[in-house]
């Protein structure tokens, strides 16, 4: 039945399609009344026509919920898009954010403002470059703190097999109202210590990326458990900063 219903509506619009055709080539010798006619129906179906065309190009042209699709490095053995930058979450945002308040599963703002003037949400991203469904937009009005950082925890999946040989690298893009300093650190908890490397984000930058050489660090591979990354705001006060991606892969360190 969904067959027979396909052909006839093909049939229906190959007609209609010859109709029009028809009308066009002739609308230059049609008489008046009839022309007048024609032009009115025509003007109904080209509204129709217009919003259908702008509705479908607008959908069509936003990056697909759930797409994990972004470049990575030669030989990645692991990546990952949270999913506050693929999926829609339940609650879109927070205002008056307090500390150690999460948004999603795997975000959380930490911060020590005696009155909080921060909001966070997630927000549909519509840029042709843009290849995350979502990012994440951060407000800042008055700030009494003297830090403010945005957790993103990892999945197991990150530390599996996790070597001193490897190489974690994270991509992101960055949008502000103004200027200000951003740092992102890496966390790798293995046993009773903490692993911390820190790596300013080069925001004048066409592409924004930082790597984490784990070479220079003293984890003890037999013991990891946990990965999680800081993005530390410096001077935050009367700000805007969306984050339109947040990207990260693992790779082990070419051999020289």
């Amino acid at each position: 039945m969904a067959r027979t219903g396909g052909l006839i509506e093909r049939i229906y619009q190959w007609g209609q399609a010859r109709y029009w055709a028809k009308n066009a080539r002739k609308a230059a010798e049609t008489e008046l009344p009839a022309l007048r006619q024609q032009r009115r129906r025509a003007r109904g179906l080209r509204q129709h026509l217009d919003t259908l065309i702008s509705v479908s190009e607008s959908r069509l042209a936003l990056p697909i919920i759930g797409s994990n699709a972004f470049p990575k490095p030669h030989g990645t053995d692991w990546s990952w898009r949270p999913a506050l930058w693929r999926e829609p979450i339940p609650v879109k945002g927070r205002a008056a954010v307090e500390n150690k308040e999460k948004l999603g599963e795997e975000v959380t703002l930490f911060h020590d403002c005696r009155i909080s003037e921060l909001t966070l949400r997630q927000l549909r991203n519509t840029h042709e470059k843009d290849l995350a469904p979502f990012g994440l937009r951060m407000d800042v009005f008055r700030f009494d703190g003297s830090f403010l950082s945005l957790v993103v925890d990892m999945p197991t999946e990150a530390v599996e097999g996790l070597l001193r040989s490897h190489v974690i690298r994270m991509d992101t893009i960055v949008e502000m109202e103004k200027p200000l300093e951003i740092f992102a650190r890496l966390n790798i908890r293995h046993g009773p210590n903490t692993e911390q490397i820190v790596r300013e984000l080069p925001l004048q930058a066409e592409d924004i990326r930082v790597e984490f050489d784990l070479a220079y660090s003293n984890l003890n591979e037999k013991r990891v458990e946990k990965m999680w990354i800081d993005l530390i705001f410096e001077g935050p006060e009367m700000n805007q900063v969306i984050l339109r991606d947040l990207t990260f892969s693992r790779r082990p360190r070419a051999e020289f």
